[in-house]
């Protein structure tokens, strides 16, 4: 009997969630015998927050849309797959951005006045850093001079590049320092996802690009998780129990911060304060399609900034005709309190505040925008925000202790990642790394099982069911 002929209740390790950790955690563990792997994905598809959608007769990236710290000496993994998989990208230079500043009444910051200003702020953001760097000394900190918060409408502007965009500048980066400053964006029919789904062939059954493999079940919400020294069993919201030896939660920080899941007895402090003190960014690229371009197109020019009173009000915008030639598609990104705030008004509302902005910029004349696309990464309950962001002062212990297993559950994801948060590039990696640690796990169980036989015994108690005895084991004899 094989395993897709085994009751779905029961497998070696069960992991809650299909994103690019999920699946790379899976694909490893395959690799090196546990084939008996369950994934459980909340919703209908693969890829968790990295998400295309066909819009404007092109396929548009609502998540992660970037191959981040390309052409170092050291190559990155993600760009290493979209090579092997032919992905389609696009260079983008985000450099010339600073130069391509509108004020509000359509007029660019000359670019010397803009340069300036860039200065300024990095030197500002370092000597912030600094300062920060210095806090638990009073006397260090009181001889730094911190300067002061930006105000004007093109300080705020830059301030939101910068730091939303361009932290490297001011901090160095493992991404960019190990894998090198170039960044690709994905412009693929097949969208981001296709690297995930090229993943998953190579462990799961799959059938005209379609994986139909009872391994992976879609449209299960993990509600409850209940472990102790013996495995787990995970209950769905549509009433599903299944149990496991080994479980690996892939959720990202955001639903961890929330009550989708709980645990069964509760996850102890020093894991729960850690969860918790780890913030999350939410980053909304909002699509918009017009009839004609009306917007600057040529070298240079992808990239463009509107300076208002409010910081990240409209601020960061980018045109895809470099992506998609003849597509009159604009994006335009907010993040956090802004993203936040968009969500919770209509598209309409949205669409006008949008409009009112190139109104400013490129006159009152421009066509109206046909269509309109807001991701809704905050209110999403299996999302809940769009990437990690760790304290830029924060010692090594609270990324430990985010990653770190309690008992047989495992965590894996972006934020488990300590050089590579916030990256697909983490995410894949932190995959990879969890499931090994778990083989690792599963190694040191199966000599305890050797010298303790009685031990065996517990296990198959937990687990009676009428399958061959191969199943309640822990480690394949593959790995042994």
């Amino acid at each position: 009997m094989s395993f897709m002929d085994t009751p779905s209740s029961l497998a070696s390790v069960i992991i809650i969630g299909a994103g690019i950790s999920g699946i790379s955690a899976a694909k490893v563990l395959a690799e090196n015998g546990v084939r008996d792997v369950l994934i459980l994905e909340a919703t209908d598809r693969i890829g968790g927050r990295i998400r295309k959608e066909s819009f404007g007769g092109v396929s548009v990236e609502l998540g992660a849309g970037w191959i981040a710290g390309v052409g170092g000496k050291e190559p990155n993994p993600v760009w290493e797959l979209a090579s092997q998989f032919d992905l389609r990208t696009c260079f983008s230079d985000y450099s010339n951005a600073r130069y391509n500043i509108y004020d509000r009444s359509g007029k660019i910051i000359p670019s010397g006045l803009a340069a300036d200003a860039y200065k300024k702020a990095v030197d500002s953001a370092i000597q912030k850093l600094k300062s920060l760097e210095t806090n638990h000394d009073d006397e260090i900190c009181k001889a730094i001079e911190v300067p002061p918060s930006p105000k004007t409408p093109i300080e705020l502007a830059i301030d939101f590049i910068l730091h939303d965009f361009e932290m490297a500048e001011v901090e160095p980066i493992s991404t960019y320092v190990d894998f090198g400053e170039r960044e690709f964006l994905v412009a693929d029919e097949r969208g981001y996802e296709h690297l995930l789904y090229k993943m998953a062939e190579e462990f799961l059954y799959t059938c005209k690009g379609k994986i139909l493999d009872n391994r992976l079940k879609f449209d299960k919400v993990v509600r409850e998780v209940q472990h102790s020294r013996n495995g787990v069993v995970v209950k769905t919201e549509d009433g599903s129990v299944y149990e496991a030896n080994y479980l690996v939660v892939s959720a990202s920080i955001g639903v961890l911060q929330s009550s989708l899941i709980s645990f069964k007895p509760s996850l102890p402090r020093w894991k729960t304060e850690a969860i918790h003190k780890c913030d999350v960014i939410v980053y909304t690229k909002i699509f918009l399609k017009f009839p004609r371009c009306f917007w600057p197109c040529g070298p240079g020019k992808e990239f463009f900034i509107y300076a208002h009173e409010r910081r990240g009000y409209y601020t960061f915008w980018q045109h895809m005709e470099n992506a998609y030639p003849g597509s009159n598609l604009l994006v335009v990104t907010l993040t956090n309190g802004e993203s936040k705030r968009v969500e919770a008004q209509s598209d309409q509302e949205t669409l006008e505040e949008a409009m009112s902005v190139l109104r400013d910029m490129f006159g009152s004349d421009i066509p109206d925008a046909t269509d309109i696309l807001v991701p809704k990464w905050w209110n999403n309950p299996f999302q809940r925000g769009s990437y990690s962001n760790y304290p830029i002062i924060s010692n090594n212990q609270l990324a430990q202790n985010i990653k770190a297993p309690v008992g047989r559950i495992f965590f894996t994801g972006e934020h488990t990642s300590e050089k590579f948060s916030g990256y697909v590039h983490g995410g894949y990696l932190a995959g990879i790394d969890t499931s090994r640690s778990l083989l690792e796990e599963m190694k040191k169980e199966k000599e305890r099982q050797k010298e303790n036989p009685s031990f065996l015994s517990k296990v198959s108690n937990l687990h009676k069911c009428d399958i061959p005895n191969q199943f309640y084991l822990s480690i394949p004899e593959a790995i042994l």
